[in-house]
């Protein structure tokens, strides 16, 4: 590889080299390094591009890498991931796309993920998102993702978009079974012009399951962020949104909530707070030392943490 994907390896992956346990790592729609274990196996799709992964049950702290970095300008592709995590697993697996353009064509990655969580398996998932260079072509991505839990699992899923990405429209949907939980955590920043979707729709079909979806979101310049949550009671559940942003320049921000209760005893809530930067925050570091636009940062990164 070379620098340019390394850089967006470190940046999507936290990957500085080669990782321990299984990963498929995926360079301009292109397989560039493999690893399987005796309890993580990963298995190209036929007929179109993609992987399956397949964890046996039982299987306890391990993880599994599936980046994917582009660095050509005008390539465009879409992916098509399916992970089988066996019951009573321990897994981290982490993903995210990178994308580099430096050209006048856009860039674009669309990966449609699946994940099928076996009984009272663990998952922790974390995709990151991030784009860069300097020109003129788009960086796209277009993100789904599908969970579908078994009785007792937990899945808890880490999506970070921070910088450099041109527009990105974010569609989850989840369907959870007796005693599961799902706990989703966003974070998101737009800037210049850029445009960012995300839709999350939540069934809480089985007794007793749970989900929290929490977005924290920073909008700059003339940016526009959209942020839509859906969450829908079908039985004893307890189902929870909330959307925190901060709004800057002329930048906009909308919040949509709608919860679906089909049930007497679900327990479903939806929170939002949209608002500017609190002027004696900015004075208080101020008077420390810093600078308006330092302060302006140091407040951005405290908040998106």
């Amino acid at each position: 590889m070379d620098k340019i994907q390394k850089r967006l390896l470190e940046e999507v992956a936290d990957l500085h080299e080669i990782p321990a346990g299984a990963y498929n790592i995926r360079a301009n729609g292109q397989m560039t390094a493999r690893n399987t274990t005796a309890s993580i196996n990963i298995v190209s799709k036929e007929g179109k591009s993609g992987i399956d992964i397949r964890i046996k049950p039982g299987t306890k702290k391990e993880s599994v890498h599936i980046p994917v970095i582009l660095s050509k300008s005008g390539f465009k592709e879409v992916v098509y991931n399916d992970f089988y995590i066996g019951n009573d697993c321990d897994v981290v697996i982490v993903a995210g796309c990178g994308i580099h353009n430096s050209g006048a064509l856009d860039s674009q990655h669309d990966g449609i993920h699946r994940f099928f969580v076996g009984r009272n398996a663990k998952v922790k998932y974390v995709e990151k998102h991030y784009g860069t260079g300097e020109g003129y072509g788009k960086r796209i991505l277009n993100p789904v993702t599908e969970v579908y839990q078994e009785e007792g699992s937990y899945v808890e899923m880490e999506m970070v978009q921070i910088k450099g990405v041109d527009s990105t429209i974010r569609t989850s949907k989840a369907v959870l079974s007796k005693g599961a939980k799902l706990v989703i955590k966003e974070r998101l920043m737009t800037h210049g012009k850029q445009k960012a979707t995300s839709i999350y729709e939540v069934e809480l079909k089985g007794e007793f399951s749970n989900a929290d979806v929490i977005s924290r979101s920073v909008a700059k310049d003339y940016s526009n962020q959209s942020f839509e949550a859906n969450i829908i009671g079908a039985n004893i559940c307890n189902g929870h949104a909330e959307c925190d942003a901060i709004i800057m320049d002329q930048a906009r921000v909308l919040s949509i909530p709608k919860l679906d209760a089909r049930h007497m005893d679900a327990m479903l809530i939806h929170e939002a707070a949209i608002g500017k930067i609190a002027g004696e925050q900015l004075i208080k570091l101020m008077t420390l030392g810093l600078t308006e636009k330092e302060a302006e940062e140091c407040i951005v990164n405290g908040f998106l943490k």
